[in-house]
């Protein structure tokens, strides 16, 4: 029996980094998967792979900024598995990396979008079909950017990624009580297509105590642990995977 045995999970950014660590290893601790990603190619490639190793999935593509996606991951969660009891709302975009006044509103607005905004709208829709199975896990990637550091350049997602600190905190003021535990992952730098060249990952290094940035299994990891009971009553927090960066600052 895993530690999600018979769990209904949403994983959006599925299909590269995080979310596919991510979607590998709850199904691997025993849950049902609904993958979300922008790009069909990546989450079949996912979807493949779990369903090889005998794990229940499905793939919703979908732009996480609409809230015509979070619809139909959560009926579709509902339709084919059951209901949904785990949701890692994990899709992000670093958006213009620029000092904030060469910012343009567009750019603004569609790094608050995907970033923050998404996140409101799978709440929205995932707290009440977790109420119908008496509670869940909520958790959202959020970043030691903005939250534990600020970044040349990295004003906009910066301001994105605290606000999801200010969502965990009023998802539990009003449904903790009723079962829901929002969280927030802070991972530090990752090695992704995110984290950008081999220069930039070498920076990135250096910014972390134990000087190197982390593979997607070990961030997947520290997912795993606030979708599970082992955090229980780990409920409104901010965990740090992020390998002592906020610690040496």
């Amino acid at each position: 029996m895993g530690m999600l045995q018979d769990k209904v999970a949403i994983i959006t950014g599925a299909s590269s980094g995080i979310g596919r660590a991510a979607a590998m290893l709850f199904s691997a601790e025993g849950a049902a998967v609904i993958l979300n990603a922008r790009g069909r190619p990546g989450l079949d490639d996912v979807a493949e792979t779990i369903r090889g190793q005998g794990g229940r999935v499905h793939v919703v593509v979908g732009d996480v900024s609409l809230p015509e996606t979070h619809d139909e991951l959560v009926a579709d969660a509902i339709r084919l598995f059951g209901g949904l009891d785990i949701a890692f709302n994990n899709a992000a975009i670093v958006g213009p990396m620029k000092p904030l006044v060469e910012v343009a509103l567009s750019e603004w607005q569609e790094t608050l979008a995907t970033n923050l905004t998404s996140a409101f709208l799978a709440s929205r829709r995932q707290i009440p079909a977790m109420l119908e199975r008496t509670g869940g896990a909520i958790i959202f990637t959020s970043s030691f950017v903005g939250t534990s550091v600020g970044l040349p350049g990295m004003g906009v997602y910066a301001a994105a990624k605290a606000g999801l600190m200010g969502l965990v905190k009023g998802i539990t003021a009003d449904y903790a009580s009723r079962g829901i535990r929002a969280n927030a992952l802070m991972p530090g730098g990752v090695e992704t297509a995110m984290a950008g060249d081999e220069a930039q990952k070498e920076w990135a290094a250096g910014l972390h105590a134990v000087k190197r940035i982390a593979q997607p299994e070990e961030i997947a990891r520290a997912a795993l642990f606030l979708a599970s009971p082992m955090s229980s009553f780990v409920v409104g927090s901010a965990l740090f995977a992020d390998g002592g960066n906020s610690a040496v600052k």
